[in-house]
């Protein structure tokens, strides 16, 4: 490298050793760069690009993190930053990057492909698969406990007919029974839950390939892709006339709504009201 290099010239260099795969090396010179002219936030983004493929998500969080003090319109400032927040599960803080990016991008109509809609997709599932992880625990705990509530309440029911001087074999049968009643349908209605929780899952083919949400209101176009009207509408009017997947010119007239898509979407949501929060 040759000396006295300028930041942009150090900037230059550096893309082309991210391009060699040489991570490390490009940090060198994003780093040299940002000593020249701390004030480009573009200097800040690539070397978060390099760190979360180094894996390091904390200096990438940092990068990021003060390219959007310089530049609160950073895309890729956003979209670094949720990438690393995502891999330090920190899902919530992840989704709100990288929403602020997909907006923005729309804003400044930029096309950025299906890359941040998939990341949002993938942080709102791990969210998801946290909080039905959390809630499955808490129905466990829950049910460990009312049954031990049962039991316990038997066991005293127990003791006071002992202690009436009870002895009837019929008396402690009948009341043995109604407690084990008690226990079975308790159990039973948590294996309901577990039957109803199985099924927690939205099929792919019922989101959209934009955000990644399920479909309200599926149209197909001409190339045979179904999407979300009000999504695929937006892409037409922000980024441009095509075909986001086969890139084929479209234009708004061409949307058809798919009926038949349309049926299973609210067939679904009509039986798993749980998916409206998905």
């Amino acid at each position: 490298m040759k000396q006295d290099m300028t930041s942009t010239e150090l900037k230059e260099q550096g893309n082309r050793l991210f391009s060699a795969r040489k991570f490390e090396d490009a940090v060198s010179c994003y780093s040299k760069a940002i000593i020249l002219n701390p004030q480009i936030p573009t200097y800040f983004t690539n070397r978060a690009l390099c760190y979360l493929k180094l894996h390091q998500w904390e200096l990438a969080c940092q990068d990021c993190r003060r390219a959007l003090e310089l530049d609160c319109t950073s895309v890729k400032g956003h979209f670094f930053f949720g990438q690393a927040l995502l891999e330090l599960e920190n899902y919530d803080e992840a989704i709100k990057y990288f929403q602020r990016a997909s907006d923005l991008a729309k804003d400044q109509s930029r096309n950025f492909g299906d890359d941040i809609a998939c990341q949002l997709r993938i942080a709102k599932k791990k969210r998801w698969t946290v909080q039905e992880d959390k809630r499955i625990d808490q129905e466990i705990e829950l049910q460990t406990y009312l049954n031990k509530l049962i039991l316990e309440d038997k066991e005293r029911q127990l003791t006071m007919l002992e202690n009436l001087g009870v002895k009837s074999k019929n008396e402690i049968s009948r009341l043995t029974e109604r407690y084990d009643n008690y226990q079975h349908e308790l159990n039973s209605m948590f294996e309901k839950l577990d039957e109803r929780r199985m099924k927690r899952e939205v099929p792919d083919y019922l989101c959209g390939k934009i955000s990644f949400d399920i479909m309200r209101e599926p149209v197909i176009t001409p190339s045979g892709i179904t999407y979300d009207r009000k999504d695929i509408e937006e892409h037409l009017q922000r980024v441009g006339h095509f075909d986001p997947v086969t890139r084929t010119p479209l234009v708004q007239e061409q949307l058809i709504p798919n009926l038949a898509l349309k049926e299973v979407v609210d067939a679904f949501i009509a039986e798993n009201e749980w998916a409206v929060e998905y």
